[in-house]
């Protein structure tokens, strides 16, 4: 089976996913992608692009699979004469009904953000099968959709959200986690290390996170940090100046190109204290969970669905005092399972057959 992937914004996990995909799959997949960068424009220009080279291409495929941040109306409608016979399906990595909006954006002056979300339902639409990485991303995103066909003035088609829904499914991410058995550490830290491995982003919330830091350093608890993850650009204040701020704390800080120099971190680091208020599914979570880090979640978004078996652990919070006070009697206990079992399922190793078994059907 021949399946083209149409991603306009191939970078992060975007990027890992489309890539991981071809490699362990049993059918033949290639990808039609741009950079990841300009977000908006890449979700209103970019398939012009992909569609103009789509048509240049010789590659025949049985199935078109596109990412959400794909107008997919668009590259139907200009490559009809080559895709009007061909299955369609739409991945939702994330969806801009429901993602946060950065109060740094500008277009929230002019009330414009509403049509990318626009975009990701009529792209949906036009599809015949639409997946979600979690099911709270599915349930959320129709919640989202609803609502927002209310401040529609008529003409509002809420049976199409319905007829939508029926043909969505929850397919959840695949993972390339093997690659980091080859970094693998046996050690027992002197003193325990706290772990953050996403993008320097408000999304992650670094400044609720720090909050929690400078409560237990009031404690006098012993803890080192390591801050990985990407700057993406102008990242807030609190993770910015975490290197100046905490001193002789950081074992490490910055992003690691390197996979085996990333993972070895990963092994190393004994708790993992999230805080994000936006996550579809949680990939930088499931790395570090792999490696035998323990998780500390808040009992919201992906989490609890990913992470069930936690539940009766005690490693799921409420309010960020719970978070501390959580922390706090880890940190003295030092008792930490692992939980490398919850993560290794999304292996790609047993995700890609799945994959394959799903699209052939369609």
């Amino acid at each position: 089976m021949n399946i083209l992937i149409v991603d306009p914004f191939f970078s992060g996990s975007h990027k890992q996913w489309v890539k991981n995909y071809g490699r362990f799959s049993s059918h033949e997949v290639q990808a039609l992608t741009l950079p990841g960068k300009f977000w908006k424009w890449r979700m209103h220009g970019g398939a012009v692009t992909l569609a103009r080279r789509f048509n240049e291409s010789d590659f025949c495929p049985d199935l078109l699979l596109f990412t959400d941040m794909l107008n997919v109306n668009t590259f139907l409608s200009l490559t009809r004469k080559r895709t009007s016979g061909l299955r369609t399906a739409i991945y939702f990595h994330e969806n801009q009904l429901t993602y946060p909006v950065s109060q740094k954006d500008t277009d929230l002056l002019y009330n414009r953000d509403r049509h990318y979300g626009f975009i990701n339902f009529t792209s949906a639409l036009a599809c015949d099968s639409v997946f979600f990485n979690s099911e709270f991303h599915r349930q959320s995103f129709f919640r989202a959709l609803r609502q927002a066909h209310q401040n529609y003035p008529d003409f509002k088609e809420s049976d199409s959200v319905v007829r939508l829904e029926k043909r969505s499914r929850t397919l959840y991410l695949g993972l390339d986690l093997q690659r980091f058995d080859e970094s693998k550490i046996e050690t027992q830290n002197e003193v325990p290390i706290l772990l953050w491995n996403h993008r320097w982003e408000y999304d992650k919330d670094p400044d609720a996170f720090f909050r929690v830091i400078d409560e237990l350093i009031h404690r006098g608890i012993r803890f080192e940090l390591v801050i990985l993850g990407e700057n993406t650009g102008n990242p807030p204040p609190s993770i910015q100046n975490a290197a100046a701020r905490y001193g002789r704390r950081i074992r490490h800080i910055g992003y690691l190109q390197n996979a085996r120099d990333y993972g070895s971190w990963l092994w190393k680091s004994d708790i993992l204290p999230i805080t994000s208020r936006q996550d579809f599914f949680g990939i930088s979570i499931m790395e570090a969970v792999y490696c035998n880090c323990t998780p500390l979640l808040p009992r919201r978004l992906s989490y609890p669905e990913l992470f069930s078996e936690l539940e009766g652990e005690g490693l799921f919070y409420n309010t960020l005092g719970e978070l501390t006070e959580t922390l706090a009697n880890l940190l003295m206990n030092r008792k930490l399972p692992g939980y490398a079992n919850i993560a290794a399922q999304f292996d790609w190793e047993k995700m890609a057959p799945l994959y394959d078994r799903i699209f052939t059907t369609l």
